[in-house]
């Protein structure tokens, strides 16, 4: 994980070495074209400024492209980081599934002896205490993208350590989806990370609920992910999107604009509402991009 990160801030540091090198010497073939067209004797500077300028054209050209490489690798690397965080993420789904077949089985055995034993009220009670929990894993596979199952499943039981429960309303299965699974693996995963910060920051909370709708309607698929933490403060609302902008001390301010960049990106919207019993993100995609 830390060789991860290292690698994440090196291509970023050398991301903004190039920007910054480059823009350097435009700026410079700049100075030299002014002050040859300020400076220069009369005779012979259009020649001296038809080089100058040319060569500034080909440091322009040369410094655009380095700079769309450098932005298209940081690109590349933050796709690959997700794509391997949702690996990571359908693989626990995996084992958890597999120890839920194992701890199925080990339930069936329990309650066939227990009928065998003639005991049929102990194997009522005994199916009642297992039911909900089976239940609970099975509502996080109702998608049809498998990567946004397994975020599910590990954000719900993280949310679960934490004295917080995440409550799903799945009533579609996002079939034909258009956007990738790993972004809007970033989409949900951001969204419900920020509803979780905002309710750790909420003592005063007794009772601390997340609430993550899936839905479609006949044009646009739909999400919601709302919190019964404290609300948004109405002049706060405008900037919540924007890059760097951030309520948290040891936060960075990107996890909203990178939701708002993908979202923006595929056709849709996004928007928030915010009062003193739910803060809620709305989003939608449209079928047709």
């Amino acid at each position: 994980m830390k060789a991860r990160l290292t690698e994440r801030l090196n291509v970023k540091k050398a991301t903004r070495f190039t920007v910054v090198i480059n823009l350097l010497q435009v700026a410079a073939m700049v100075a030299v074209l002014v002050y040859t067209i300020v400076h220069a004797p009369t005779e012979g500077r259009h020649i001296e400024i038809a080089a100058i300028a040319a060569a500034l054209l080909i440091v322009t050209w040369g410094a655009v492209a380095d700079i769309r490489e450098a932005l298209n690798a940081g690109r590349i690397v933050e796709q690959a980081r997700m794509l391997e965080e949702a690996n990571r993420q359908l693989e626990d789904l995996n084992a958890t599934l597999r120890k839920q077949r194992h701890d199925f089985m080990n339930h069936l055995q329990v309650v066939f002896s227990l009928l065998e034993l003639n005991d049929p009220g102990e194997a009522m009670k005994y199916v009642e205490s297992v039911y909900g929990d089976i239940k609970r894993a099975g509502s996080a596979l109702k998608t049809a993208i498998p990567a946004v199952n397994a975020l599910i499943a590990a954000k719900r039981q993280d949310c679960e350590t934490l004295g917080i429960a995440l409550v799903l309303h799945i009533h579609s299965g996002w079939q034909g989806m258009p956007v990738p699974g790993w972004e809007m693996c970033r989409v949900l995963g951001n969204l419900i990370d920020n509803a979780r910060d905002a309710l750790i920051e909420a003592p005063e909370r007794t009772e601390k609920r997340i609430d993550l709708t899936i839905d479609e309607t006949p044009g646009a698929y739909t999400f919601r992910v709302g919190n019964n933490g404290p609300a948004i403060p109405p002049q706060l609302r405008r900037s919540i999107f924007q890059l760097g902008f951030t309520t948290k001390s040891d936060g960075h301010g990107s996890g909203l604009s990178i939701v708002e960049e993908i979202v923006k990106a595929y056709g849709g919207e996004i928007k928030v509402e915010s009062d003193d019993s739910i803060t809620e993100f709305i989003g939608s995609i449209p079928k047709k991009v």
